[in-house]
């Protein structure tokens, strides 16, 4: 027989939107309770770029300080390798923040962060490998969600329930909103190599003729994401793992031998690439926020902080009336009124990446120079600047409301 548990506020996923608005709405005074389904937030799959405008939210909320020392390493600009040039594309050092730079951080450590600032505050719970199942509604309304746990199923009755639970949410599934594809028309293959301390320091993108990998620094290992056309990565590997690895080499920004650590298939997995957004984020009694609500590419590494802006944004509007009982309509439109522009606005630039930059490179059989606009555009100080600050910061950075955060954490 399923246990039953009742909450004022339950969310679906520890990602970074589900953590961020857990502990913002219980440092607020709500009881929030947030189901992770995996024993522990170690995935190889999640984004590792903490941007400025997400560290600025740490800042206000008084935990920058201990939150970088945690290992990371800092990038202040992005630079990327296009045929025989080499292109500084952003700079962020003059950001107006209190951290101007990236930091790349394996997704886990900022989890666990969020996790245990969390966890001391008396209106939060997390229960850990429990995953939600689905919705229960009494008319239109959803009055909470079934989930099952270790010890079996579980009945939560929640004023609010959030799906946060990433592009392949079950919640939203169950909400019977409708989500529109925007397409990709990419992959990407995602592995390690190692690191030296004579490599460079710069995280960086390398694209050529038919060929485009991003090297992300980790410290002792090189996390790469090497992309490939929609569905691409069956014809990879029936071409051969040599193969795989000669076109990989010369792209690298050193010895192209360190691909030989690719021993195998298994240690290639496949990013799945998706760009949607449902058309409603909303109904009575639910709410879709981050990956749920809107599947991101990967190309400006925005997908974190875009569901920190969301988690910010939500807990902003919703902490008094949660305070208060549940939620109406109006709040919960006004959340998706707040954050559809800004998302919107990030989409269009993916796709025009995607389909403009990444997909026509993939496609060429010779690649000279970078593009002329874009070398035109990152010649300046000023246009890496600007491309800085829509990297780092955004169309809408969304930071907690100082009348609602302010007091001290227990």
């Amino acid at each position: 027989m399923a246990r039953t548990i009742q909450i004022r506020c339950c969310i679906a996923g520890g990602g970074p939107a589900g953590m961020m608005l857990g502990y913002l709405l219980a440092r607020a005074g709500v009881d929030v309770l947030v189901l992770e389904k995996h024993a522990d937030f170690l995935r190889d799959f999640r984004g590792d770029t903490i941007h400025p405008s997400t560290m600025e939210v740490l800042a206000r909320l008084g935990l920058l300080a201990e939150f970088l020392r945690l290992p990371h390493q800092r990038v202040e600009t992005l630079g990327a390798r296009i045929g025989r040039d080499w292109v500084e594309i952003a700079d962020f050092r003059y950001l107006p923040v209190a951290a101007p730079f990236i930091a790349m951080m394996p997704q886990w450590d900022f989890l666990d962060f969020l996790a245990g600032k969390a966890k001391p505050l008396p209106g939060f719970r997390l229960l850990m490998e429990t995953r939600a199942t689905g919705l229960l509604t009494k008319a239109d309304h959803v009055t909470g969600l079934t989930a099952e746990g270790p010890d079996g199923p579980v009945r939560i009755a929640a004023d609010l329930t959030v799906a946060a639970d990433g592009r392949g949410s079950v919640l939203r599934a169950a909400s019977g909103l409708t989500l529109t594809d925007l397409g990709a028309p990419i992959d990407v293959l995602w592995f390690r190599l190692p690191r030296l301390a004579t490599d460079p320091g710069q995280t960086q993108g390398s694209f050529d003729a038919g060929r485009i990998v991003i090297l992300i620094n980790r410290g002792t290992y090189w996390q790469c994401a090497y992309v490939v056309p929609k569905d691409g990565f069956g014809a990879v590997k029936a071409a051969g793992l040599q193969q795989f690895r000669d076109r990989l080499g010369p792209l690298l920004p050193f010895n192209p031998g360190r691909v030989d650590a690719i021993s195998g298939w298994d240690d290639v997995k496949l990013l799945n690439v998706q760009v949607n957004r449902l058309d409603r984020w909303w109904r009575p009694g639910f709410l879709a926020i981050g990956d749920a609500a809107h599947a991101m590419s990967p190309v400006g590494g925005v997908g974190v902080n875009l569901a920190v802006a969301d988690a910010v944004a939500a807990a902003n509007i919703l902490a008094e009336p949660l305070r208060m009982g549940a939620p109406d309509n109006a709040v919960l439109a006004r959340i998706q009124a707040h954050r559809a522009a800004p998302t919107k606005a990030i989409q269009r630039f993916q796709v025009f990446a995607q389909n403009r930059i990444l997909k026509p490179t993939l496609g060429r059989t010779a690649l000279a120079r970078a593009p002329l606009p874009l070398r035109l555009i990152t010649a300046l100080p000023g246009g890496r600047r600007l491309l800085g600050r829509m990297v780092g910061l955004g169309p809408r950075p969304e930071y907690p409301d100082a009348s609602i955060f302010e007091s001290p954490e227990t």
